[in-house]
C-alpha cells in the first residue's frame, strides 16, 4: 500500500489533496491497452531465449522484436471495433512476421469472437484519406459467412485448414494459443498467412496492390489488429510500430484521461452512483495505455456535489504498468455541472449507452413536410460513429428507409453502405474527422427530415461545433421511402447522449412579450416546416407561445400570430385580422383552453405557398387529453416569398423544445 499526498493546481482545484490507495491490476481495453499484465512476468523470457529454446521444432523468426502489449479487455467483453493494436507499416518488397497468444473466451459460442486483421493504407484511422483493403479474420466461413470482407479483398483467393459453415459452429477454441502473422509483399503481391500450429488461414493475391495512398510515391500499407470477444497478448514483430517496440519491463505511470464522465448529475446524487461508470486511460513509459475502471481511481468532486453549478471531477492514480506502486501518482480531471432538473434526454449521460440502446419517440412527417428538430450531442468521443442517429421507418418500425449516422453513413431496407451512393447523395464528409469529432462533444444540432411525398425524403443535419465551426451533412434523395403516408423519424444513439433542452423564456414564467426569440428557420416557396414544443402558461390567455413569420433580418414583418386567436403583423392590424386571413381555434371556454395550456405539446406547421401568401396550423395536446387547434391559413402579407422566415417569441411563458 502506497500513500501519496498531491496538491493539485490552482486552475483547477484550490486546497484539495487526495489519498491514492491501489494494489490491483489494470483493466478494460481500447487502443493498444494493457489489460493485467501478470501475464508479462510468466513469459518475460520467452522472446529472447526463442532463438536458444526453438522448442518443438518451432521455426525460428529472424529480426523478432520484443513488443510486449495487450489488446483488449481480458474478461472477455471487448466489442467490435472497440480495441486496437498498433499500427504496423509494410513496405513494397517487404515483410512483416508478427507473434502474438490469442485469448479465445472458452465461454465463445460465435465463431467470430476471434480477431480481424485490417489492412489499410499509410493514413490513421479517421482520417480523411483513409482507405481499407479489407479485412481477414481468422475464422474461415464458406460460402455465405463474413469472414473476410472490403472492396480489394477476393474470397476465392482464402483458404484455411479449418472451416465453419456457420457462426455457431463448434471448434472456436481451435484458433487461440500463439498465432504467428505473416503479410509478405515481396514477390509483388501480398500472401497473409495466419497460422497457430492447428488451424492455417491463407491470403494469396499474386498481382500488385492497387495505391490508395494519396501520395502516388507511397506505396506502404499498414496493418493493425482487432479483437471481438478475445484478447491478444502482444509479442513481437520483425517491422517496428509506429509509436515504437514495447519492452517487458515495468513502466511508470505519465498521465491520465478521464472517460465517461457524465456531463450533469442531479442534486443529491451520490458520487458512488454518478460516476459508478467511468474509466480512465493511463498512458505509461514506453507509449503503452492502459484503460482502468472506478476502482483503480481515487476521486473528488471540487469544491463539492451538495450544490447546483459546474464542478471538477479530480482523479488520481498511483500504479505501475504491472499493478505496482508508482514512483509517483498522476492526475485528470474532467468538468460536470450539479442540476436540479434533467430535459428530455436519449442514453445515460456518461455516453456508456451501446448502439441501438435508447431511442426517442417516433415523428410523423407528413408528405411535402419537413419537421425541424434541436439537440445538444455528447459524444464518448472513442469513434467518429460515437454521436447521433437518424432512424426513418413506417409507424411501427417494420421498415427501415434509413437509418442515417451522423459520420457520413449509413444504412437501411433496400439499400446498404456500399450501395449508399445510389439511394441518396451523402455529403458532408469533412476535412479533418478528427476536429470534428472533436467538436460535436456539445455541438448544438438542428435536423431537418422532409418526406418530399415521392418516395424519396431528405435529411439535412446542421452542427455548430464546439469550436465555433459549423458542419453540415446531407442526405438527399432517399428513395427507399415506401409509403409516403407512412413516414416517421426518430433518434437513436451509440456511445453518446442527446438532451432536447433548448429553452425559450424563464422557468418561471417571468420573461415579458419579445423578451426572448427561437432562432429564425427558413422555409422554402412551396415548403412546410414544423416544430414541437411544451408549453409552459402564465396567467391570461396570451401567455403562451407566439408565431412569428418575418423575412430574413427581421425587418419585415409577415405575421405575429398568438396561439389564443389573435394576432398582428405590417400591412395588417388586429381589427382587420379576417381580411388578412382565416384564422380557427377560437375555443368554447377558454378558461378551460388556457388550464389545459400548462405543459401541452405544441405542433407548429408553417407553410409558405409561394404565392405571397402562408399558412400556419398549431395542434395543441391539452394536459388534459384534449387537443385543440389554431389555424391561420391564407396570411397575404408575405411581399416575397424568396426571403420568408419564422421563430417564437414568449409572454410571460416558457417553451421546452422536444
Amino acid at each position: 500500500m502506497i500513500m501519496k499526498k498531491i496538491f493539485l493546481s490552482a486552475i483547477t482545484v484550490i486546497g484539495y489533496c487526495l489519498l491514492v490507495i491501489g494494489t490491483t491490476s489494470c483493466e478494460g481495453g481500447d487502443l493498444y491497452s494493457v489489460d493485467a499484465p501478470d501475464w508479462i512476468s510468466a513469459k518475460a523470457d520467452s522472446i529472447a531465449n526463442a532463438k536458444a529454446q526453438n522448442q518443438g521444432g518451432e521455426e525460428e523468426i529472424e529480426g523478432l522484436e520484443e513488443d510486449v502489449y495487450t489488446i483488449g479487455a481480458t474478461d472477455y467483453s471487448t466489442g467490435w471495433w472497440a480495441a486496437f493494436s498498433k499500427y504496423y507499416q509494410i513496405p513494397e518488397g517487404q515483410k512483416w512476421v508478427a507473434q502474438f497468444n490469442l485469448n479465445i473466451n472458452p465461454a465463445a459460442t460465435n465463431t467470430y469472437k476471434n480477431f480481424a486483421l485490417i489492412i489499410c493504407n499509410d493514413e490513421d484511422r479517421g482520417a480523411a484519406n483513409y482507405k481499407e483493403y479489407g479485412a481477414i479474420r481468422y475464422d474461415h466461413q464458406q460460402p455465405e459467412g463474413n469472414s473476410e470482407w472490403g472492396d480489394y479483398i477476393d474470397r476465392s483467393l482464402v483458404a484455411s485448414t479449418l472451416t465453419f459453415g456457420s457462426d455457431t459452429d463448434s471448434g472456436i477454441e481451435n484458433l487461440g494459443g500463439k498465432v504467428t502473422l505473416t503479410i509478405d509483399r515481396t514477390e509483388g503481391g501480398m500472401i497473409v498467412t495466419i497460422a497457430n500450429g492447428k488451424v492455417t488461414k491463407t491470403y494469396t493475391q499474386k498481382t500488385p496492390l492497387e495505391n490508395l495512398n494519396a501520395d502516388a510515391a507511397n506505396t506502404t500499407i499498414r496493418a493493425f489488429l482487432v479483437p471481438e470477444g478475445s484478447y491478444i497478448n502482444f509479442l513481437g514483430s520483425t517491422i517496428e510500430p509506429i509509436g515504437g517496440f514495447t519492452s517487458k519491463e515495468d513502466k511508470q505511470p505519465l498521465s491520465m484521461t478521464l472517460n465517461s464522465v457524465p456531463k450533469k448529475v442531479m442534486l443529491g446524487t451520490s458520487m458512488e452512483d454518478a460516476f459508478a461508470n467511468i474509466t480512465a486511460t493511463i498512458q505509461f513509459e514506453q507509449e503503452v495505455s492502459a484503460t482502468v475502471t472506478i476502482k483503480d481511481l481515487t476521486i473528488q468532486a471540487v469544491p463539492d456535489m451538495n450544490s447546483l453549478g459546474k464542478k471538477t471531477l479530480v482523479a488520481a492514480y498511483a500504479k505501475t504498468y504491472k499493478g505496482e506502486g508508482a514512483a509517483a501518482p498522476v492526475i485528470g480531471t474532467a468538468e460536470f455541472e450539479v442540476v436540479d432538473k434533467m430535459y428530455t434526454s436519449i442514453g445515460t449521460t456518461d455516453n456508456s449507452t451501446a448502439f441501438w440502446g435508447a431511442h426517442s419517440e417516433a415523428t410523423k412527417v407528413e408528405p411535402g413536410e419537413t419537421f425541424v428538430t434541436t439537440f445538444t450531442n455528447y459524444t464518448s468521443g472513442a469513434n467518429n460513429w460515437n454521436n447521433f442517429v437518424i432512424v426513418l421507418t413506417n409507424a411501427d418500425g417494420s421498415t427501415e428507409y434509413g437509418v442515417l449516422r451522423a459520420d457520413n453513413w449509413g444504412w437501411g431496407t433496400g439499400w446498404a453502405g456500399e450501395a449508399l451512393a445510389e439511394k441518396c447523395t451523402p455529403s458532408g464528409g469533412q476535412l479533418d474527422w478528427a476536429t470534428w469529432l472533436a467538436a460535436m462533444d456539445g455541438a448544438k444540432v438542428t435536423v431537418y427530415v422532409t418526406n418530399n411525398g415521392d418516395g424519396t425524403c431528405d435529411v439535412r443535419s446542421v452542427m455548430e461545433g464546439t469550436d465555433g465551426e459549423t458542419y453540415y451533412q446531407d442526405y438527399i434523395g432517399l428513395n427507399t421511402v415506401t409509403d409516403a403516408d407512412d413516414f416517421y423519424f426518430h433518434f437513436t444513439v451509440d456511445g453518446c447522449h442527446l438532451e432536447f433542452d433548448d429553452v425559450l423564456g424563464a422557468e418561471d414564467n417571468t420573461t415579458a412579450f419579445w423578451g426572448a426569440h427561437s432562432p429564425y428557420i427558413q422555409v422554402p416557396a412551396g415548403q412546410t416546416y414544423t416544430r414541437r414544443f411544451k408549453n409552459y402558461c402564465g396567467g391570461s390567455n396570451w401567455n403562451n407561445f407566439v408565431v412569428c413569420l418575418t423575412s430574413g433580418d427581421g425587418a419585415t414583418e409577415y405575421g405575429i400570430l398568438r396561439a389564443d386567436n389573435w394576432g398582428w403583423g405590417t400591412g395588417w392590424g388586429g381589427e382587420v385580422l379576417a381580411e388578412k386571413c382565416t384564422p380557427s381555434g377560437g375555443q368554447l371556454d377558454w378558461a378551460t383552453w388556457l388550464a389545459a395550456m400548462d405543459e401541452a405539446y405544441v405542433t407548429v406547421s408553417v407553410t409558405n405557398n409561394g404565392d405571397g401568401t402562408a399558412d400556419v396550423r398549431c395542434v395543441m395536446e391539452g394536459n388534459d387529453g384534449e387537443t385543440y387547434y389554431q389555424d391561420y391559413i391564407g396570411l397575404n402579407t408575405v411581399t416575397n416569398p424568396d426571403d420568408f422566415f419564422f421563430h417564437f417569441t414568449v409572454d410571460g411563458c416558457h417553451l421546452v423544445f422536444e
